[in-house]
Parts: structure tokens; C-alpha cells; sequence
């Protein structure tokens, strides 16, 4: 189990390799709601921790064949977000006590003694690296590293220090990795390293990076953050962070591991990722923003896992950490609070109600409690109750038990004695969404609304709490106000009047108007500069939308709300693709994606019927409709194509189409 699915993908090409020994390794990660019964087939199964929760609420046969249970960045247990479904998955093998070995498994954590003792896990601990590490603090020129040498780094006669640090790195056959905090400063620092790094390399290296730059620009819509990428990348130079889409991510990070780019400026999302080391890592800025709290120094757990990536293992001899100061009060104080000092202690975030609410359902509907003791003997089980005592959070855990009873998700058994799961609360279980997600789906639907535009539906999905919100900016505020008093009756649900929860409207409303233009076809640059956001972030708030409404789609379902049921699978499909309605027919057609469609219908053909009255020579008139795509088209609807027209459109080299599939949030 792992965080990411970048990392997923990362372990899956990774062990392929065992494939030559018989070992059959599979990845399973994202779509929630699915069983995934062809697991059980293979050796191997590599899942995020999300993806290996709800499939254990699927309760799969193949679960019993397990026999080892990998929990990597173990220390994200502490994390608010991701920890308590780490926690649960554990919890509940302790609880069943499992025949199982679990092996858990962190680079950086303090507190290695309290979690084994937890696991009932013996304690393994090594300080052994593959590449030593040596930290220091960067000050006006000199590195000053912790075993007390003092080191001058060579001026590249660019006037920044940034440009010494990595020229020289690059100058002794390594390469450079710099965390910044924030993106605009990721791409502000790449930009003024390119004219820097772009001197010290070879004819050779410049015309790779040439190409690879140029791929870059293939790799989905064309934009200007994308174009400034590519820029920097012709001169051996990139930025990464969560705005990039997965396949430019990708890219990055493999011509880094290919030593192709020299420097990478990187947000700290990339220490948390994948496997990116670098002779010489920079900790260029160890303060970030925290929305509703400002600027924040980073945990000392974070600073570790940013100094675990210097060392390239069969390629260094030595790896460098260096935190950059502008004074020498500075540098003192970065010794002190970061080189020298340990990782905070892992401390568990189960027992806040969002993540007890869903885990105390789960809990219930998988048979593993039946009254409202077994749920506190249950979760007396879990870190939390290891480390704070389950009296600490009885009260939340019986809270989140009237919840759900309330929101008939739950029921007393008969009698009165004893609790079980209602269909509802079992569906919900499985659709991996929070129980308030559900509750508020629900209540919407109750109200038998018909004939609702797409705007309707997506409000309410950015109203759920498992949505994520994109922030407001004072000069929108006027705005979205505007637009919220014009459009009000169209919302399902009552907005409030209190201040804090009515700017989480805005919030909502300006999540909701960014899928609202991406179901509209507008452009992913348009997209990009309306809302000031990455074409990464858009399918990720893609990602999560279609999570959602599939989880109302269901809901709808189950209750009978025929009324909505049907127009929320269409908006989903609309959501999955970035289409207008008109072309729902067309999109149903394997390997027609959002652009292909709006070719083909353009050129006149708007359902499946129009194009089974098309000629092969009609087709490849059409922009964006290759040679395959035309024979692909044709196979479906069930025309043929002849040896003769084959022979003629296979002399047309065709393009791919980017679909959603293409990334990763």
C-alpha cells in the first residue's frame, strides 16, 4: 500500500521484473466502487491506501489468501488527510487478527517505538544509506555542513547563488534538486537557472533536450505554463508541481532519472512522490502559505523526507542536503530547527468526526461490530486509542453513531439491541464517499426535482465535504455574489447566511463554474487563466467530480429518483469527457475523446447513424481523424474497410488523442 499513484506506478515498473520468475504484479488504484475480482489472479497487488480501504469494504474472496501487508510512509499516519485510512486498514487487521505478516515500513519518524508497539510488530532500525548523506546550510556563498567543513562554491558568473549551487553540481557530473514553496516561485526559479545551466552543457545534451522539450508541447492542449515548461526544458532546466498534467510530470521525472535534465525546481509534493534523487538537493525555501493561517515553517518530518532525496545510488559517492539561508541569524537558526532536531512525533488524526463517520459505517456495514460496543471495542484496536486512550474519542465515535442513525444509514437490530448497516448504509460504505457527502445528495434528491441544468447538479457535488474547493480571490467576490443571487433557485440546498460558511459558497460556487466550462468545451488554456489553476489541477477536480456524481448516480438509483438519476449519468459521462450534450452519441465510440468528437460533429455527423452513411474518403477529410481512428470508427458502428481503402488512408499518419486517462491527480 502507498500514498500516491504516482508512487503505485512507480512499484508496478518496479517489480515488474519478477514477471520472468513466475510472480504475476498487478496495480489496482482509483474507480472506488468496483471489487476487482481478477485480483485474485495475481501475487502482487500494489493499491494506494484509498484504493486498498474500499476494496476491503467489497470484502473480496482473495482477501483471505493474504499474506503480507507492505504499509510504505508508514508516518503518514499523522497525516489529516490520507493517515486515518492507513490507520483503519491496520486496525482491522489487528482486530481480526489476521493471518497476515505486516510489514510497515518509513524513512523519517521518531516515534518508530510506539507505532511497532501498536502493530505488535518487532522493531527493525537501520541509519544505513546507500549513499551517505552530508547536510549543511547555504550563506553567502559558502556551505557550512554539519561535520563542521566549511565549503566556497564556485561563482557560474551568473550573480545568483542559486545558479553557483546548481552550475557546480552539474560541472562535477551531478544534478540538482530544488523544493520550493510555493509553484510561482518553482517556475520563477527554473526560469532564471535556464540561461545559467544551459551554458555548461554539451551539443549533444542540448539536442536532446531539444526533442524532449518539444514532446512536452505534444503532451496534451498547448498553454503557456505548458510553453514556459518546454522553454525551460530546452536548456536543461524544469519545474514540477501539481498543476503540470501526470503524462508532463512523467516526462520530468524521467529524463531527471536519465540525467537529461540537470535541475528540477519542485514543490514539496515531489519529496512526498516518486523516486527523483539528486547529488546535491536545495531546501530553497522552508516557509509555505497555509490557507486562513499565512506563512508556515515545514515540519521537521517534511525537511527530512526533501534531505532524503540527495544521493543517486550506483552514481554518487556522496549525496548533499543544503537549506538556503540570507543571513548568518539564519543559518543558525535553520542548524538548529531543521539539521540538527528530529522528526515530530506521528500522532493519529482518527478521532475527528469526517474520518470517523466513514469509518465507523464501514465499520458496521463489513460485519466487524453490532452494536455500539463492538464499534468502541473495535476502534480500541486502532493507533489513536494506543496512543490517547479510546475515552478520548468514545464521545465522537457514539456522535458519529447517531449520525448515521439519523441519516438512516445505520439501524437499531431487533428488538432494539445491537446496530446494523441499512442498504443504504451498506451502498455507501462501498461508494467510498463520506457519509455527509451522502446525506446532503439526499436530501437534495428528496426534493423530486426535474428538468435542472448541469449547473444544478454540479453545486451540489462541490457542496459535498469530499470535494475539493478552489480558493477565492477578493476581486472575485463581487462576482460569484452576483452571479449566486441571479442563479439561486437553481442550488439544492439552502445558502447560509453565517460569513465563514457563506465565503465556503463561494468556494463551492467557483469549484462548480470550473467544471461548468470544461463540460462547455472552453479550452484548457481559457480554463487555465479564468481560474488561475494548472491543467493538472483541472482533472483533478475532474477526477473528483466524477467520483462524486457516479456516488450520486447510485444514490439516485437506490432511492428511486428517476428523475435525477438519469440526467446525473449524463452529466457524469459529460464530466468524464469535457463535452456538450449534443455530443453524448459520438463520445460512446472507443478512441473519439472531446476534441475528435466536436470534429466529427462539425463536420456534420452527430450521432452513430450519420456516421454509418460516411465514406472512408469523408472521414479522413476531417482534422484529428487519423488512419486508425477512421478504421476504428468504422469496425464499431459495423462498416468494413477494404484492403484498397486501408492501402490509401494508412499513408495519412494518424495522432492520439489525449483523454482523461492520460492523467493522474
Amino acid at each position: 500500500m502507498v500514498p500516491l499513484r504516482a508512487l503505485a506506478s512507480e512499484k508496478l515498473d518496479e517489480f515488474k521484473r519478477l514477471a520472468k520468475i513466475g510472480i504475476k504484479v498487478v496495480m489496482s488504484s482509483g474507480d472506488y466502487d468496483s471489487l476487482d475480482p481478477e485480483l485474485g489472479k495475481y501475487d502482487l497487488i500494489i493499491a494506494t491506501n484509498e484504493k486498498a480501504d474500499s476494496l476491503f469494504r467489497h470484502s473480496p474472496p482473495w482477501v483471505d489468501r493474504l499474506s503480507l501487508v507492505v504499509a510504505d510512509e508508514i508516518h503518514l499516519l499523522g497525516e489529516p488527510s490520507r493517515g486515518p485510512t492507513l490507520e483503519s486498514i491496520l486496525t482491522r487487521i489487528k482486530y481480526l487478527k489476521m493471518d497476515v505478516q505486516v510489514l510497515a515500513l518509513s524513512a523519517t519518524i521518531n516515534n518508530a517505538e510506539e507505532i511497532s508497539g501498536w502493530l505488535g510488530a518487532g522493531l527493525v532500525t537501520s541509519d544505513w544509506r546507500p549513499v551517505p548523506l552530508k547536510e549543511g546550510v547555504f550563506c553567502r556563498g559558502s556551505v557550512t555542513f554539519l561535520d563542521g567543513e566549511v565549503r566556497q562554491v564556485p561563482q557560474s558568473g551568473s550573480g545568483d547563488p542559486v545558479a553557483d549551487l546548481a552550475v557546480d553540481a552539474i560541472k562535477s557530473g551531478g544534478q540538482m534538486l530544488v523544493f520550493t514553496g510555493s509553484r510561482n516561485s518553482a517556475v520563477s526559479l527554473a526560469k532564471r537557472l535556464e540561461g545559467p545551466v544551459l551554458r555548461v552543457l554539451k551539443a549533444s545534451e542540448k539536442s536532446r533536450l531539444k526533442a524532449l522539450s518539444e514532446r512536452i508541447l505534444s503532451l496534451g492542449e498547448r498553454t503557456k505554463l505548458t510553453e514556459k515548461l518546454a522553454k525551460s526544458v530546452s536548456c536543461g532546466v524544469a519545474f514540477h508541481h501539481a498543476g503540470l498534467t501526470y503524462p508532463q510530470r512523467k516526462a520530468i521525472e524521467d529524463s531527471f532519472r536519465s540525467a537529461h535534465i540537470k535541475c528540477i525546481c519542485a514543490t514539496p509534493t515531489l519529496a512526498a512522490g516518486v523516486n527523483t534523487p539528486a547529488r546535491r538537493v536545495l531546501i530553497y525555501e522552508y516557509r509555505r502559505f497555509e490557507p486562513g493561517v499565512g506563512r508556515v515553517n515545514i515540519p521537521v518530518l517534511e525537511y527530512k523526507q526533501m534531505a532524503g532525496r540527495a544521493g543517486r545510488p550506483r552514481y554518487d559517492k556522496l549525496g548533499e542536503a543544503i537549506v538556503f539561508s540570507r543571513s548568518e541569524e539564519e543559518k543558525d537558526f535553520l542548524m538548529e530547527q531543521y539539521l540538527l532536531a528530529k522528526p515530530e512525533k506521528v500522532w493519529s488524526k482518527l478521532g475527528v468526526a469526517p474520518s470517523l463517520r466513514s469509518q465507523v459505517l464501514a465499520t458496521v456495514a463489513m460485519g466487524l461490530a453490532r452494536s455500539r460496543g463492538g464499534i468502541i471495542d473495535f476502534f480500541g484496536k486502532s493507533f489513536c486509542a494506543y496512543q490517547y486512550g479510546i475515552d478520548s474519542f468514545k464521545s465522537s465515535i457514539l456522535e458519529s453513531v447517531s449520525f448515521l442513525t439519523d441519516a438512516g444509514m445505520l439501524k437499531e437490530g431487533k428488538g432494539g439491541e445491537g446496530l446494523e448497516a441499512t442498504t443504504l448504509g451498506k451502498r455507501v460504505a462501498e461508494l467510498y464517499i463520506d457519509p455527509k457527502s451522502a446525506e446532503i445528495i439526499l436530501r437534495a434528491l428528496a426534493l423530486r426535482r426535474s428538468g435542472l441544468p448541469a449547473m444544478s447538479y454540479l453545486a451540489l457535488a462541490c457542496h459535498t465535504p469530499d470535494m475539493p474547493k478552489l480558493y477565492v480571490r477578493g476581486k472575485e467576490v463581487e462576482s460569484l455574489e452576483s452571479y449566486l443571487e441571479s442563479n439561486s433557485d437553481l442550488l439544492l440546498f439552502d445558502v447560509p447566511e453565517e460569513e465563514f460558511q457563506h465565503e465556503m459558497i463561494l468556494s463551492e460556487l467557483k469549484t462548480a463554474l470550473l467544471l461548468k466550462e470544461w463540460i462547455d468545451e472552453a479550452p484548457e488554456e481559457a480554463i487555465v487563466e479564468n481560474f488561475d489553476i494548472g491543467s493538472g489541477d483541472i482533472y483533478a477536480y475532474v477526477e473528483s467530480a466524477k467520483w462524486i456524481l457516479n456516488a450520486a448516480h447510485e444514490l439516485a438509483r437506490l432511492m428511486g429518483y428517476r428523475e435525477s438519476a438519469d440526467p446525473i449519468r449524463r452529466l457524469l459521462v459529460r464530466v468524464e469527457n469535457g463535452i456538450r450534450e449534443e455530443l453524448l452519441p459520438l463520445i460512446s465510440l472507443k478512441g473519439i475523446g472531446r476534441v475528435r468528437a466536436r470534429a466529427l460533429y462539425s463536420a456534420g455527423y452527430r450521432s452513430v447513424e450519420d456516421l454509418k452513411r460516411a465514406s472512408v474518403s469523408d472521414l479522413r477529410r476531417i482534422p484529428q481523424i487519423g488512419p486508425e481512428t477512421v478504421k476504428s470508427i468504422l469496425e464499431q458502428i459495423g462498416g468494413t474497410v477494404t484492403k484498397e481503402e486501408w492501402s490509401s488512408i494508412a499513408s495519412r499518419k494518424g495522432t492520439r488523442q489525449l483523454s482523461i486517462d492520460d492523467y493522474d491527480t
